[in-house]
């Protein structure tokens, strides 16, 4: 109120005086208008005429132009006063008036007022205004105005403000009482339904007495209060959901708190490490941490390491064997630092099992090539140090060079089939195929073998088995392969049979190649079909073999959506036998 006070009474003291000079002003203006053919120099010529004149314009500004409270006077053009409007200074006429404003209007200054305080401490207004008559100034008009009324009119503006500040301010400290209870009362309410939602009571409700800003309040309130009861809900639901995940997950987690504590487990942790419960253990003696570990966790880093309960040696892995990878990172709260660790273990046994099968793959390429290698290098020794000379025992030499360089090239050859294979980069180009034709033909290309060794060879195909689609040339293969096998390890006068028949499901063609060999003993049958396993290596190497024909054989029946199995007996013969599904036309089983 104050500031709008001294606002609003300046804004009207400058409109009241504004007025006040404007209302002189115009009312100078027009005297001057009226007085200027009066004040003339056409009018001195006629002294008469002039007295005359005087009169009259004295007369109108007696009547006319009187404002209360001011005194108005028209002067010539030498400043000598020619009418006034007061009674009491007509003894003025024809003195001169030597005020700076005047001169100011004699000279055509039109702007020319003041404000001053006369002697009786009178506020007042002082114009003059220049009297122009064809464009020259022939007088003025100077006009002194009283501005008590204006003041007065602002102290009565003043008294009327301040009379409604103070009846402003006693009904605010009345309203403002009554405002404050209605206020507090049902903040007392919200107080107490506060205090039961903090106690667990969500289903008291908070009293709506109006529309209003308390109003809207209790209802924000009450569905805060809903909402609040929706969130704990949620928050069991996910604790349960948290719950049901750890215990399904087929990874082990752990927990601990700051002390190292381990707080929250699952079921698959406690199966990883063979424990029958967590409670009240610590962290780094469930894991096996060492100081270091520690530390680092302490200064939040996430560590990666391998743990198993026993000793694993890869040169003989037990396949109970479990190993773990135990990820363990801290957990960090933003006002706490560190508050934490939590610990996921992984059973990687297969993994570290698949490795060491690739090594071991890795180490026995190494040997088989270095094995032809190092005969070559010898015999490449043995030439170059006289054996050249010598031609019966250079062309041994030559001839045994030549039959490893052959073996290295089967061998490369092999290697780079399985690795098409693996890598899907030898598509299957199935066509209609004869299977007594196939089957036939294999047995011819491998006539001159069986006649050196007199071992005879049956083919035996059921009626039922007559075209089916296949790849025929990696198939060839897969058969070349088993068949070269049972004439490598059948004694002389043995015998091969090959048959083919429907499956039992009449899904698949089932071909076999018996022989009456050596056989393999049951300890090598589970392992028969792993790259470079050999029953008898010096002999396979002697025979020519590579070590990864039965592999290779396995990847192409895979391929084709087969199996492939072998049984055996040991000095009583060799089965083995691979199926084919039957395909229509359009890939699809019949």
């Amino acid at each position: 109120m104050q500031l709008i006070g001294v606002y609003f009474i300046s804004t009207v003291k400058t409109s009241l005086i504004n007025n006040f000079t404007n209302n002189l002003k115009e009312q100078a203006d027009i005297l001057a208008k009226f007085a200027a053919p009066s004040l003339s120099p056409t009018m001195d010529s006629d002294g008469d005429a002039t007295e005359s004149t005087n009169e009259d314009l004295n007369l109108v500004v007696r009547n006319l132009f009187s404002i209360s409270g001011a005194e108005v006077q028209v002067l010539d053009n030498n400043g000598k006063i020619v009418a006034t409007s007061l009674q009491l200074h007509q003894s003025y006429i024809g003195q001169k008036n030597k005020s700076l404003a005047v001169s100011r209007a004699l000279q055509n200054i039109s702007d020319n007022e003041e404000e001053f305080i006369d002697e009786d401490g009178t506020r007042k207004k002082m114009i003059a205004v220049p009297v122009t008559y064809n464009e020259k100034v022939v007088g003025a008009v100077h006009i002194v105005a009283s501005m008590t009324e204006v003041y007065n009119t602002m102290d009565r503006v003043n008294q009327i403000f301040f009379s409604g500040t103070i009846i402003a301010l006693c009904l605010t400290g009345v309203l403002g009482v009554v405002l404050a209870h209605t206020i507090t009362h049902p903040i007392q309410g919200l107080t107490r339904q506060a205090e039961l939602v903090a106690e667990g009571h969500f289903d008291m409700k908070a009293p709506v007495l109006g529309n209003d800003e308390i109003g809207r309040l209790s209802m924000a309130f009450n569905d805060m209060t809903i909402r609040l009861k929706e969130a704990l809900s949620a928050n069991e639901e996910e604790n349960e959901k948290l719950i049901s995940v750890l215990s399904n997950m087929s990874d082990g987690v752990l927990a601990a708190d700051e002390s190292n504590t381990v707080i929250v487990w699952n079921k698959r942790a406690l199966e990883l490490l063979e424990l029958g419960t967590l409670q009240n253990t610590q962290l780094p003696a469930v894991l096996g941490l060492s100081e270091e570990q520690l530390a680092e966790l302490q200064q939040g880093r996430t560590q990666i390491f391998i743990m198993s309960k026993e000793y694993y040696d890869e040169a003989d892995m037990d396949e109970e064997e479990t190993i773990l990878k135990v990820t363990l990172s801290p957990i960090h709260r933003r006002d706490r630092g560190i508050t934490g660790s939590i610990a996921v273990l992984q059973d990687v046994t297969d993994q570290e099992k698949l490795e060491y099968s690739r090594r071991q793959f890795v180490a026995n390429v190494s040997h088989e090539l270095r094995t032809p290698l190092t005969t070559i290098k010898s015999y490449a020794e043995a030439l170059n140090e006289g054996a050249l000379d010598e031609r019966e025992l250079s062309e041994r030499f030559v001839g045994v060079i030549r039959n490893e360089t052959e073996r290295m090239i089967r061998l490369v050859s092999d290697l780079l089939h399985l690795s098409r294979l693996d890598s899907n980069q030898a598509p299957l180009r199935r066509q209609k195929t004869n299977i007594q034709d196939m089957l036939d033909e294999v047995a011819d290309r491998f006539s001159f073998q069986l006649r050196q060794k007199a071992i005879t060879a049956k083919v035996k195909v059921d009626r039922s088995v007559k075209q089916v689609l296949l790849d025929r040339d990696q198939i060839d293969q897969v058969l070349d392969n088993l068949v070269s096998n049972a004439v490598k390890y059948t004694t002389d006068g043995g015998s091969i049979i090959i048959t083919a028949m429907r499956s039992k499901d009449k899904a698949y063609v089932d071909i076999s190649v018996q022989d009456t060999g050596i056989g393999i003993p049951g300890k090598d049958l589970s392992r028969i079909f792993d790259r470079f396993y050999r029953v008898d290596k010096a002999r396979s190497r002697n025979l020519g073999g590579t070590g990864l024909g039965l592999s290779i054989a396995r990847e192409i029946v895979k391929h084709h959506g087969g199996k492939i199995t072998l049984e055996s007996e040991l000095n009583v013969g060799t089965t083995v036998t691979f199926s084919l599904p039957l395909l229509l036309e359009g890939g699809k089983a019949k």
